[in-house]
């Protein structure tokens, strides 16, 4: 049974006007700048923005760090200028479900934000965060917040469930468990679905912090398929990353 949202606020109505998730384009011939997981890390996300270059964040915009506000404000400033866009992470999942009266499980760092967003920030955040795509392909290189799948180059990202998430889209948010739990009681990752990255095709992913060395994890499977870890811990007591991209050959 889902929690009651905490505080005063009223949940935001479901915009009837946002059946799915509209296309989002990453403009042909720019730069691009890939932005890992932000939680709440504005002053380092302030600073991620400073570019000229399109950007392009993974998803998990809020959460656990020192200001979720402003930094849910900088993204969707960033979206409604043409600078940039931003997946749909599974905290910012979480975060459309609760602002907009859904069942949610709300922890103390969702219950967190959710005190630091006025009612005004909501309103403009909820049809945003619906229409945000769990993944983006472009050329070579392909976007998603938590894991690859290779139905994701054969389908649009679907619009965000009313129930339960499964399928590909539970790809897309949490990447691939073990079916174990640890002792933290959440679920056992994989890199399982690094293996069938194919040949020359490069994922940009967040969700899972692997790096050893505070900078981006880059795995590569026997078949030449690269996974690219841009999660550094922001928010958590690391640092946010991103890594720079020339334009691509082709857009979408």
């Amino acid at each position: 049974m889902a929690e009651a949202l905490p505080y005063s606020a009223m949940p935001v109505p479901i915009a009837p006007s946002v059946p799915q998730a509209s296309p989002q384009v990453i403009p042909f011939g720019r730069a691009l700048r890939i932005v890992g997981d932000v939680h709440g890390d504005a002053r380092a996300f302030a600073a991620a923005l400073e570019t000229d270059r399109f950007v392009i964040q993974l998803g998990d915009l809020t959460d656990y760090g020192p200001d979720s506000a402003t930094t849910l404000e900088m993204a969707l400033r960033m979206r409604e200028t043409g600078r940039g866009l931003f997946l749909l992470g599974n905290h910012d999942l979480k975060l459309v479900r609760a602002i907009t009266g859904r069942q949610v499980r709300i922890d103390p760092p969702l219950a967190a934000t959710l005190a630091a967003l006025p009612q005004a920030l909501r309103e403009r955040a909820a049809p945003m965060l619906e229409q945000a795509p769990a993944w983006l392909l472009q050329g070579n290189r392909f976007f998603v917040h938590g894991g690859f799948h290779t139905a994701m180059l054969e389908e649009a990202p679907p619009p965000v469930p009313e129930g339960r998430v499964t399928g590909v889209l539970a790809r897309a948010l949490y990447g691939e468990h073990t079916g174990r739990v640890q002792n933290d009681g959440y679920p056992e990752r994989s890199l399982r679905w690094v293996d069938r990255i194919p040949h020359g095709l490069t994922v940009y992913c967040g969700h899972d912090r692997r790096s050893t060395d505070g900078r981006p994890y880059i795995r590569t499977n026997a078949a030449g398929g690269v996974a690219v870890f841009v999660d550094t811990g922001a928010g958590k007591g690391g640092h946010l990353s991103w890594i720079d991209l020339p334009p691509a050959s082709s857009g979408i």
